[in-house]
Order: structure tokens, then C-alpha cells, then sequence
């Protein structure tokens, strides 16, 4: 099963514009009934009965049951029979919402995310139709329930044979967008790893480095505009709570905030586009991010986006036929890429030059070398092999690729990869 989804900007008119307004707001006292539901059931739990608090406790029957996804949405459609308010919300975007809070708990149960929070006001950004209605897409237009045929800004075609299963409203800085998800019934061939190997060492002095010897400059997204951002968050702070100045100003803020997404996203966009175009396969170092982002120079490795890169790298290549994997990521800076000797050198070693073997180049290239030996390595082949395009035997090897398999049959299906 094919799974894509397509981001485009709607222009709602006013009356349009009201029912976003007003299903986001309902959707954020939902979430925060059910979430007051389940968080009160938990802390009338937390203590024995010889220890409860002289000031106050959460009191709730024992036999009562645990607020869980099930029981809290059918709670909301006997409510839904008496509240108006609710009656002016389609239902299943309602229990949307109560779905979305199950995943928050259970991600905090199962990956150690933190308690799911409450939304204040204008912090429920996006809701979802699950459904959508006949013949729902038109000559720039959508429809959409309740919403009726928006008018949409179709900057790019949907894929012929895709149908689509459901879209999500976004309230951004710059305006609505809305998202379809569309679906194709059709299994896509993994991509097989052959082709040129490059190895790519990302870093703050330089974003990029491969094993071909490019070094690609660090774009400073957040410190190009910082000055811009920290004026207007001055001016912010002294702004009365509540008046229409703050809301224009924080709006203001927003936008500057999403240009700084907006601009390094389409940076690690094109960057990994640049690289699928010089080889076949790509391997690149499993870092752990997270810890690297509460480091000294947490700031500036954020502003990089490494994680979004990497993300977007594999996804470019999996839809381009070029194959991605990470290797582990200890001493590659501390191997020599040409005989593997072991080379210590600090921080402010920038060349790497081998006592060894004599071999000379930038540090962050060697590295970079190293992780396509790895990479290499780990799918069971050599640098040569691939090189010469030969097979472990040495006889030229005549099949249709992996690579070029997964990439025109993609082809075929979305048009031009790119």
C-alpha cells in the first residue's frame, strides 16, 4: 500500500473561515475535558488510603471506571444529543481528538514521551475529516464536510489512481492549508543497495561533508533573522494581555518563525536531492539527537535540523530508487579511511593526515569515508565492487538494478521524481 500526502494552501471565505475558527476551539475544550477526565482518575489513585493529603485529595469512587478511549467516546455521543455547542462540530472529527489523546498516553507509556498537556487558547492548531464525501475534488476546489467546496491553490497535480481517504485542516502563521492523504493500492519494491556509495558526516563547521570530497557551508537559518525575532519579542513584552496589538505582534512573530522552517526545510530539501543525484546508495551515522540538542552547542545543532535531514534524505531517496541506511556512529573520526589504522586526534585537529599510510585530507571528509566503508561493508560488498560495477566473482554484472527497478516504477506512478 502507497501512502502520500499532499500540502496545499486553501483561501476559505469568511463564513468558511468562522467554522475552522470555531471546530478548532471545540476541538481544544474536548481535548481538555478528556484530558481533565483521565488526569483526575489517575491522581484519585496515586495515594494509599493512609497516606492521603490533610489539604486536599482527588476524590472519585473506586468502582468507577477508568476514563479510556472507548468510554470517553461514548460519553461524547450522549453529550453531543444535549450540548449545542458540540452539535455544531461533526462528530468524527470530534472523536478524532479523543483518539489523538489515547496516542499521547500511549506514547508516554511505550517511548517515554512526557504527560500529555492541556491547550490553551489558540493552541489547537489542526483537526481531521477521516471521511470524505463523493467526488470530493474539483477545478480548484475541495469539499469538505460541513465546510462545503473551499477554494484550494492546486500548485501540483494529484497523482492519477490515487484516492483520497481523508484531509486535515492546518491553521498556520501564513494562512490554512489543508493536507490530503491519499492512497494507492499497489506494493513499491524496496530498493536494493548498488550503485555509487557516498558516505555523508554532518557537522557545525560545515553541515555536510561526503566522502567525494564536497563540503557543503552551514546556512545559519535561526541567527539570520535572530536580531529581527528578539526585537519583536521585546516589543511583545510590553503589550497589554489581551489587547489586539499583542495578538497583530505575536501573529507577526509566528511568520518569522515559520520563514525560518519554511527556509531550512527547503535547504535539506534541495541538499538531499544534490546527493541522490551523485550516487546510488547513501549511509550516513546513527546519532542520537536528542542528546546532542542539550549539549553546549544545543542551539546551533538544532538550527541545523539534522534529524529533519536525515529524515527527508531517506524519504527522497526511497521515492528517487536510491538506497539510505545509518551505521553506528563511534570513531569515525578516528579511523584512517585508507588502511584503518587508528588515528587520535582532538577537535581542533581539522586535517586528517595518517602516520600510517601517509594518506591527507579534511577531517570531516576521512569521516565521511569512513562511514561509506561501513556502510558498504554492512551490505556485504566492497568499495571496489561497486565502483567497477562488478559482481564478488569480478564478471560485469548485466541485471536491471535495484536502483533503477524501484526508480521507474515510481516513475510510472508519480511522474518525474523530482
Amino acid at each position: 500500500m502507497l501512502n502520500l500526502t499532499y500540502a496545499y494552501k486553501i483561501n476559505p471565505n469568511p463564513d468558511q473561515t468562522a467554522l475552522i475558527e470555531q471546530t478548532l476551539e471545540m476541538c481544544r475544550k474536548v481535548w481538555n475535558y478528556a484530558l481533565r477526565e483521565r488526569k483526575d482518575w489517575i491522581n484519585s489513585r496515586k495515594c494509599r488510603v493512609n497516606a492521603c493529603s490533610i489539604k486536599s485529595e482527588y476524590i472519585i469512587p473506586a468502582d468507577a471506571p477508568y476514563p479510556s478511549k472507548s468510554f470517553q467516546e461514548k460519553a461524547l455521543t450522549v453529550a453531543k444529543k444535549t450540548n449545542q455547542e458540540l452539535k455544531s462540530v461533526n462528530a468524527q472529527v470530534l472523536q478524532q481528538v479523543l483518539r489523538k489523546l489515547d496516542t499521547a498516553f500511549e506514547d508516554m507509556k511505550g517511548k517515554g514521551f512526557g504527560f500529555p498537556r492541556f491547550k490553551k487558547f489558540g493552541r489547537m492548531r489542526s483537526f481531521v475529516y477521516p471521511q470524505m464525501l463523493k467526488d470530493p475534488l474539483g477545478q480548484g476546489w475541495v469539499k469538505l464536510p460541513q465546510l462545503g467546496k473551499v477554494e484550494v491553490i492546486m500548485h501540483r497535480p494529484i497523482p492519477s489512481g490515487f484516492e483520497l481517504k481523508q484531509a486535515r485542516i492546518v491553521k498556520k502563521a501564513s494562512g490554512y492549508y489543508v493536507m490530503l492523504s491519499l492512497q494507492l493500492d499497489v506494493n513499491v519494491p524496496d530498493t536494493s543497495p548498488s550503485g555509487h556509495p557516498l558516505g555523508i558526516d554532518v557537522g557545525l563547521e560545515k553541515f555536510l561533508a561526503t566522502s567525494d570530497g564536497e563540503l557543503i557551508k552551514r546556512p545559519k537559518f535561526f541567527e539570520a533573522l535572530a536580531s529581527k525575532l528578539k526585537l519583536l519579542q521585546r516589543q511583545l513584552k510590553h503589550k497589554k494581555n489581551g489587547s489586539k496589538n499583542k495578538a497583530k505582534l505575536a501573529r507577526k512573530i509566528a511568520r518569522v518563525h515559520e520563514q525560518i522552517h519554511d527556509t531550512r526545510k527547503d535547504f535539506h530539501f534541495k541538499l538531499a536531492h544534490h546527493l541522490c543525484d551523485q550516487g546510488g546508495m547513501i549511509f550516513a551515522e546513527r546519532l542520537n539527537l536528542k542528546a546532542m540538542a542539550k549539549g553546549m552547542l544545543g542551539k546551533h545543532t538544532l538550527d541545523a535540523g539534522w534529524g529533519q535531514f536525515l529524515q527527508l534524505l531517506s524519504w527522497v531517496g526511497w521515492k528517487r530508487g536510491v538506497y539510505f541506511a545509518k551505521v553506528e556512529a563511534p570513531g569515525t573520526s578516528q579511523v584512517c579511511p585508507e588502511c584503518d589504522a587508528h588515528v587520535s586526534k582532538d577537535l581542533s585537529v581539522r586535517v586528517h593526515e595518517c602516520p600510517e599510510c601517509g594518506y591527507k585530507t579534511d577531517r570531516d571528509v576521512a569521516s565521511a569515508q569512513v562511514i561509506r566503508n561501513r556502510g558498504v561493508s554492512a551490505v556485504g560488498q566492497t568499495v571496489a565492487e561497486i565502483a567497477c560495477g562488478r559482481d564478488a566473482s569480478g564478471a560485469e554484472s548485466l541485471s536491471l538494478g535495484g536502483t533503477e527497478r524501484s526508480r521507474k516504477f515510481l516513475k510510472a506512478i508519480l511522474g518525474s521524481p523530482r
